[in-house]
């Protein structure tokens, strides 16, 4: 019998399957050693995947410059000098005296315990797990990489290793050294021209949240080499309390209460309520800043507004409509559970609906008397959006008594990564089709492809793929989708858990009505599937302005108009 060859889509998602059960498997025994059997399985199936975010992680010279910056916008500042690195639940951490750590692209504390611990906290479920797990994967990847750079055929450190050593020295010291001849020790260890490492070492000094490429390459080769050669290996673990909490929604029950209780004392339990997953932003100056800013800025347009508000330099015009806001209907409510989503209260009685720009379609009339609630909750974090969205829809308890929320809409704006077009494109979902199971999710989306058009952006609707994580997807994998009668436009993490926790509610729990009205649209963040254009070529910048603001505006005219 011939032997069937498997396509390399085939193979990917093999190596997905192993990746996930790796993970959950290490996780559940508590720890493992990245360069042990279990972490070498992780080696493994990351480098046959080979994922579009990472780039060059097949190549055994050169290190990726792009993907490195990439994990390190999402990992704690000096994890890469630490060798022992604890995963935690929300323990107490909070209340000693180690400085919090967030990382600047991903809301998570994280604590250095000393110069060899990281400890992390994580509370926002198991794709926070996988996520986290896949970018270490990926450090110590690239890690050996350095290392083989850095030692000859004995063993010994070449000379390019040692005088990189004496350039972090110098700059820990804040003394000055020759950058160029810096630069050329550096690419030498990195596996990179002259060119490609003076770029990489500008774009690392963009942001001070990141240490210097030199400070980075050097721990991440020590590091390396120590484990070598003085037998200190690196370990990562588990708490107890981490391992028995996961699963159990015990933080999104404590978040969830918390937003049931403050719209009870406000006494907006009687009154319809709008959940809105978005970002914090867009809403907020949607219904404030025309009326805050525009004789100030001299715009009209909603869209030039907010391209105004989104400059750094721009802070005092934030803060002007904050103020207003949270006179004027907007109450904010901060997270404390641990889930480190923050969410707003928008009472519509207290806007002055003949200030809202043009943008938003209003029906005054329905408005004064409805008087509907705005509940925007920020971005959960993939299966955290199922934790969060089950919990907000059962009815509040108090005394002993139920009282269920009057949800009369939901509706989920993200970005994501798309298939079939470029970034700052829309896309509007027909179903989410969950990876890695048979789950999938025909909805019944109040948003079609026509409510975006004339826009002078490409809109796409069809179905969307909800992914175990974005760090794992390769070309092959998401050409499948896209190519194939599955006919993907794009992917994210979050739809059908969003819409898992819906249908549940509304179909089999009863706790919200059955014909809640639901709108789900994403802005398109990356394209996987065009080198150079997935997410670790860098954010939207104001690519990402005008889709923000028209799918917002577009949700606030389904819920006011």
């Amino acid at each position: 019998m011939s032997k069937i060859k498997r396509t390399r889509a085939q193979e990917s998602r093999a190596a997905i399957e192993k990746l996930y059960v790796i993970m959950r498997h290490l996780f559940i025994r508590g720890g493992y050693k990245p360069l042990g059997v279990s972490g070498s399985s992780l080696f493994q199936s990351l480098l046959i995947l080979s994922p579009e975010i990472y780039g060059s992680i097949n190549d055994d010279e050169r290190v990726e410059m792009d993907g490195l910056m990439y994990v390190l916008d999402r990992l704690p500042k000096g994890i890469e000098e630490c060798r022992y690195i604890r995963f935690i639940s929300k323990e107490g951490l909070d209340k000693s005296g180690f400085k919090v750590l967030v990382p600047s692209k991903r809301r998570r504390n994280c604590y250095r315990i000393d110069k060899d611990q990281m400890y992390i906290e994580l509370t926002r479920g198991r794709s926070d797990i996988y996520d986290i797990l896949t970018h270490l994967t990926f450090l110590y990847v690239e890690s050996e990489k350095i290392k083989n750079h850095s030692l000859d055929t004995k063993g010994i450190q070449n000379m390019a290793w040692e005088k990189l050593e004496e350039i972090v020295k110098l700059e820990e010291q804040g003394k000055k050294f020759n950058k160029e001849i810096a630069y050329t020790y550096l690419s030498t260890v990195l596996g990179r021209t002259f060119e490609e490492t003076v770029n990489a070492c500008e774009k690392f000094a963009e942001d001070p949240s990141r240490n210097s490429l030199f400070r980075v390459a050097y721990w991440l080769g020590k590091v390396a080499i120590d484990e070598e050669k003085e037998n200190k290996d690196r370990e990562i673990t588990f708490s107890a309390t981490l391992r028995e909490r996961i699963g159990h929604h015990v933080y999104g029950e404590q978040w969830a209460q918390n937003i049931k209780a403050f719209i009870s004392d406000h006494g907006f339990l009687s009154r319809p309520i709008h959940i809105i997953s978005a970002n914090l932003h867009s809403t907020m100056n949607s219904l404030y800043a025309y009326q805050v800013l525009r004789k100030q800025l001299k715009e009209e347009n909603l869209t030039s507004i907010a391209l105004e508000l989104n400059k750094t330099k721009n802070e005092k015009l934030r803060s002007k409509v904050e103020s207003f806001a949270l006179k004027h209907g907007l109450y904010e409510i901060p997270d404390n559970s641990g889930t480190n989503l923050t969410v707003q209260i928008i009472d519509t009685a207290q806007l002055n609906l003949d200030e809202l720009p043009e943008e938003i379609k209003v029906d005054k009339q329905r408005i004064e008397a409805k008087k509907p609630i705005l509940l925007i909750m920020d971005y959960a974090f993939g299966e955290q959006a199922f934790e969060t969205m089950d919990e907000l829809l059962r009815p509040y308890e108090n005394n002993g008594k139920e009282h269920p929320l009057k949800v009369d809409s939901i509706s989920i704006m993200g970005k994501a990564g798309i298939l079939q077009g470029e970034k700052g494109d829309i896309m509007v979902p027909t179903a989410h089709i969950f990876e890695g199971t048979a789950d999938n999710y025909p909805i019944q989306n109040e948003f079609s492809q026509t409510d975006f058009e004339g826009q002078k952006l490409e809109i796409f609707e069809g179905p969307m793929v909800t992914v175990l994580g974005t760090s794992l997807q390769n070309k092959d994998v998401l050409e499948y989708f896209a190519r194939s009668s599955w006919g993907a436009i794009g992917l994210e993490m979050e739809g059908a858990h969003y819409q898992k926790a819906i249908q549940s509610a509304s179909k089999i729990r009863k706790s919200v009505k059955g014909s809640v009205t639901v709108r789900y649209a994403y802005y398109a963040s990356d394209n996987p599937l065009v080198t150079g254009k997935t997410l670790a070529s860098g954010s939207l910048g104001e690519e990402g302005v005008k889709p923000t603001y028209l799918i917002t505006t577009k949700i606030l005219s389904k819920i006011l108009g």
